[in-house]
């Protein structure tokens, strides 16, 4: 495992993969968009999955568009999240509301290195829930092992209920 140190700015002894969901359903090429270019200025070069169309889940709505991105960091997790939170500002999200709705932009860290980390969490449970983390995870990341279960990425993606939770890939570049 790869020690972290304190909260407070402090960085990670050596660079370490992060991974990010991104989607939204309300203007989600200009938000997904926006995002993607500040995270770019925030750490660097970003590897991206392709962009997924898939149903709103938990409540009815415009369908939403979803990619996971990564990046090499020496960020601690709390400053990677801390940095999402200014990213949902800047998107006009609000919280408060429903647990399930529409969403400007919704960032979550989904894995830090081979971290298991109460607050924030990570790994995040979204990535063995919902095909539209897991489907783009697995394909930027296939190899990756989750650090709870040992399982690869990969084999966690064929062994999930695709039919139940189908994606569409999106002939979209917003790089």
């Amino acid at each position: 495992m790869t020690a972290v140190a304190g909260a407070g700015g402090s960085v990670a002894a050596v660079p370490v993969m992060a991974y990010v969901s991104a989607g939204s359903n309300v203007e989600p090429v200009a938000h997904l968009r926006m995002a993607i270019a500040r995270l770019r200025e925030c750490f660097g070069p970003l590897t991206l999955s392709a962009v997924y169309r898939s149903r709103a889940e938990g409540f009815v709505g415009e369908d939403f568009l979803n990619l996971v991105l990564g990046f090499a960091t020496r960020e601690t997790p709390q400053d990677i999240v801390r940095k999402l939170e200014e990213l949902h500002a800047a998107a006009g999200r609000v919280r408060g509301g429903e647990r399930f709705g529409p969403r400007t932009l919704d960032l979550d860290l989904l894995l830090y290195g081979d971290q298991v980390i109460a607050s924030p969490p990570v790994p995040r449970r979204d990535i063995t829930e919902y095909g539209f983390v897991l489907g783009p995870l697995a394909e930027i990341a296939p190899g990756l092992r989750h650090p709870v279960t040992g399982e690869t990425i990969a084999s966690l993606w064929q062994r999930f209920d695709q039919a139940r939770h189908p994606l569409h890939r999106v002939a979209l570049s917003l790089s």
